[in-house]
């Protein structure tokens, strides 16, 4: 492996015998690392995730009770009607579902829920803070009860694993392994054995497996888990991996790149053993840095932040991916192999991070031309922080990756081999397909997929779901593959249950053919308006008018029908120089008066609110309606240039659903649901530059039919 090879040369230059007070080794420097010449990059990634035409379908599952955290928290983002974790299967084929809970409660779900229209009702299982007098979950937003592992033969053995917080200060154990400084915190894997594995509710024994404690109050261990995909006999058969974080200190040291130590590492240990340092669990003669001079043989991977969860793919050739969280800009997916370096904190993503620029917004930077020497392993999938043009960068800018799977399950065969993972704070549902997921080359395309609540089949937020703007993503699977989300925001679960395409419908076949001549529309100011056997011409811009702030030019097509649902299909171009940065023509539907009217915006700028979006005039100022605009930007400009591009805009009268396709993409640029209107008519138009549109098909149902 290129990245072991690399360590080994690292170790060869350095002073074994300059062993740190706490034990640990100096770790490789990369101090002489050339610095780069380039300027800071502020987009990093410039391709956003494209809107998908596909969208999960929902039903609610479970509703967890209300948690309290202990101590009661100061920061709000503790404050959550349930910190539940994930959602997983029991591997003893009953049926159960597991979710641990932050704040200290273990919960099964029955298998009954899945077939109940209204859900599940959980039941504790286990109380692991009643179990351990200095159970912490109040500080830090990993802290608590963070995750249960059952061993693949639980239920023969009876033995699952969690991770739990103690306050350093409390507690009475020594860590295994722990960061220079004061200690915050302790981090404890625990082994349970079950006296029945088939009991409602907890009763055995525990031991405790590993301590590591913590200096800072964030990035503690993120996840424990076995390989699903193991077989008996295969060498990763139930060994136990760990996802250990930086403690939120990775910035000031190099602890994560120190092979004598547990932090910003992924480890795997072997439950059953006794040969660690502690005589608690065994090291697998497999992993990639056993027999290294100085360093922790539990190490499977390096480098890393804030590593939140990871997964194995059940098909394929059964890869592991990681997501792990950024310091600054990058949220990022690994694919993960023995003895991999994924570069924190010398790399955030595929770039450098540079934690000595004195600029906190002038961090990320691009990777030098020798960076294949240092033998970093980079993320296969990534999106960056966006942040608005206002952003104070010495802030958070409300972005993490919430690590996800790849999809095999039976429900949603849309999804079928695409890794789905999303972001923990503001809930979006991303998707790669794992066919375009490849070490060592370009980030794979990502896709926001839309959702839908099956109870009423409108599309929803996961903002909507949660009740809040913090969703606090999270993501569950069962062993048949299928899917399930999460959120703390208000304790609930979602079940994937099949998958819908956006705008669908069937939208009729009554054609509009006749397009073109005056004769065939209506524009606002007829002296602005020009016509040729193939194209309709809006010559000159438009002046605002008086009434609600809406477009100032247009024409209405008053051939053919009134429509209810319809697809317009047309070629568009934007005659205003491309210079101009505000360049826009519009497409008009149900269209009723020209104060009532609703309109697709084709722009060449996506970052205000006016540009580049869906926005229904109703006797008042447009308003904006599309699904993409956050607040700061939108969807990509649709149009760039001053040449032709095809646009399709398909209107679902039933359900409101707008979709508008751009240049034959076979996603949707911009999408709405807004049922406002009945009908109406169609047209073309602009605010304030000059346009033309040519081979306009018009085909719906007409109004009353």
């Amino acid at each position: 492996m290129a990245s072991r090879r690399t360590y080994r040369r690292y170790w060869a230059a350095v002073a074994v015998s300059a062993a740190l007070a706490l034990g640990g080794l100096a770790a490789p420097s990369h101090a002489d690392e050339p610095a780069a010449a380039a300027a800071a990059l502020t987009d990093p990634i410039p391709q956003k995730p494209v809107q998908s035409r596909t969208g999960l379908v929902l039903q609610e599952f479970a509703q967890f009770p209300k948690s309290e955290p202990v101590p009661t928290p100061t920061d709000p983002r503790l404050m959550r009607h349930a910190r539940i974790n994930t959602i997983n299967e029991l591997p003893d084929g009953s049926g159960r579902m597991a979710t641990p809970d932050l704040n200290g409660t273990l919960y099964l779900t029955d298998p009954g829920a899945a077939t109940r229209a209204s859900g599940g009702t959980p039941h504790p299982y286990l109380d692991v803070k009643a179990a351990f007098p200095h159970f912490f979950s109040g500080r830090g937003l990993g802290q608590g009860l963070g995750y249960a592992a059952f061993h693949p033969e639980f239920g023969t053995n009876g033995r699952f694993y969690t991770i739990h917080t103690e306050l350093a200060s409390q507690a009475t154990e020594t860590p295994d392994y722990r960061q220079a400084g004061t200690l915050t915190y302790h981090g404890i894997i625990t082994e349970w054995t079950a006296d029945d594995p088939s009991a409602a509710v907890f009763h055995g024994t525990h031991r405790e497996v590993l301590r590591i404690g913590f200096t800072g109050q964030v990035h503690g261990i993120q996840q424990i888990d076995f390989n699903p995909t193991a077989k008996p006999h295969d060498e990763d058969y139930g060994l136990l991996y760990l996802a250990v974080g930086d403690g939120g200190q990775g910035v000031g040291n190099s602890e994560p790149q120190n092979l004598a130590l547990p932090h910003g590492k992924l480890l795997r240990i072997d439950p059953a053993g006794r040969d660690s340092a502690n005589g608690r669990y065994g090291i697998p003669a497999s992993n990639p840095f056993v027999g290294e001079p100085g360093a922790l043989g539990e190490i499977y991977a390096i480098g890393m932040r804030d590593p939140h969860r990871f997964s194995w793919d059940a098909g394929g050739s059964h890869r592991m991916y990681l997501g792990h969280i950024g310091e600054h800009a990058i949220e990022s997916v690994y694919e993960v192999k023995a003895g991999d370096n994924f570069g924190w904190s010398e790399r955030e993503g595929p770039f450098v991070f540079d934690k000595k620029a004195t600029d906190p917004c002038a961090r990320i930077l691009p990777l030098p031309a020798d960076d294949a020497q240092y033998g970093y392993t980079y993320p296969v999938a990534a999106y960056d922080h966006d942040p608005g043009a206002d952003w104070n960068c010495r802030s958070d800018v409300g972005r993490a990756i919430a690590g996800g799977s790849v999809y095999r399950g039976k429900d949603a065969p849309a999804l079928r081999g695409k890794y789905i993972f999303g972001d923990l704070v503001d809930g979006r549902i991303l998707a790669a397909d794992t066919r375009d997921m490849r070490r060592g080359g370009e980030l794979a395309p990502l896709e926001q997929l839309m959702l839908f609540d099956k109870s009423t089949g409108k599309t929803v937020t996961m903002r909507d779901l949660a009740g809040d703007q913090r969703v606090d993503l999270r993501f569950g699977t069962d062993r048949s593959g299928g899917l399930y989300i999460v959120s703390k925001a208000n304790g609930k679960v979602w079940k994937v249950t099949g998958t819908r395409t956006f705008a669908d419908c069937e939208v009729g076949n009554t054609p509009t053919t006749h397009t073109t001549g005056p004769d065939n529309w209506a524009p606002v100011t007829p002296a602005k308006w020009a016509y040729t056997p193939r194209e309709t011409i809006m010559t000159e811009p438009g002046v605002a008018r008086p009434g609600p702030r809406r477009p100032f030019e247009y024409a209405v097509l008053t051939a053919g029908p009134r429509y209810s649902s319809v697809t317009v299909e047309a070629e568009v171009r934007i005659d205003t120089p491309v210079e101009i940065t505000n360049r826009d023509v519009i497409l008009i539907w149900d269209y009723q008066s020209d104060t009532r009217f609703q309109y697709a915006h084709l722009s060449s700028d996506n970052t205000i609110y006016p540009h580049n979006g869906l926005f229904t005039v109703n006797d008042a100022d447009r308003l904006r309606i599309d699904d993409q605009w956050n607040g700061t930007y939108g969807a990509p400009p649709a149009i760039k240039d001053d040449g032709w591009h095809k646009v399709r805009l398909t209107h679902c009268a039933d359900t409101g659903e707008t979709a508008v396709y751009v240049d034959g993409s076979r996603n949707p640029l911009i999408t709405a649901t807004d049922p406002v209107f009945a009908s109406g008519r169609v047209g073309f138009g602009s605010f304030d530059n000059a346009g033309r549109v040519r081979h306009l098909k018009v085909k719906g149902t007409r109004a009353g039919d």
